[in-house]
């Protein structure tokens, strides 16, 4: 994990991006607010798998990160999910890398699994009152 700025430390966010897949990393989570170019300046540097999540706290309540993020140029894909959407862009991420990984793609359906049974638990609680 690091802090970086597209802005602030462009040298640094460029030479961490170009160096991602030789030091292992294979998938990248950028979270960005207000302008939020992080992620696309990681794209642009990186054939890596990048997910974008825009945070509020700009302005605009993070709808100016939503937009920038998801507003990339043809040829410079970012996978983006909602404002705030971290969990959402962790399990992104696990499921690109359970493409490899049969132990990763099993724990992956343990958690659907167990997503559903609380729903249908709470659903079940609902339906008997």
């Amino acid at each position: 994990m690091r802090i970086m700025s597209a802005h602030r430390t462009p040298d640094e966010v460029t030479e961490y991006s170009r160096t991602a897949a030789s030091r292992g990393i294979r998938v990248i989570i950028a979270g960005a607010g207000a302008a939020a170019h992080l992620a696309g300046v990681i794209a642009a540097n990186t054939v890596l798998p990048v997910i974008g999540v825009p945070l509020a706290g700009g302005p605009l309540g993070g709808v100016e990160a939503l937009y920038s993020t998801v507003m990339m140029p043809s040829g410079i894909p970012v996978a983006t999910v909602a404002v705030g959407g971290s969990t959402n862009a962790a399990l992104l991420a696990l499921q690109i890398l359970s493409i490899a990984d049969e132990d990763l793609k099993y724990k992956l359906l343990e958690h659907r699994a167990r997503m559903k049974e609380k729903v249908m638990k709470a659903d079940a609680e609902v339906s008997e009152r």
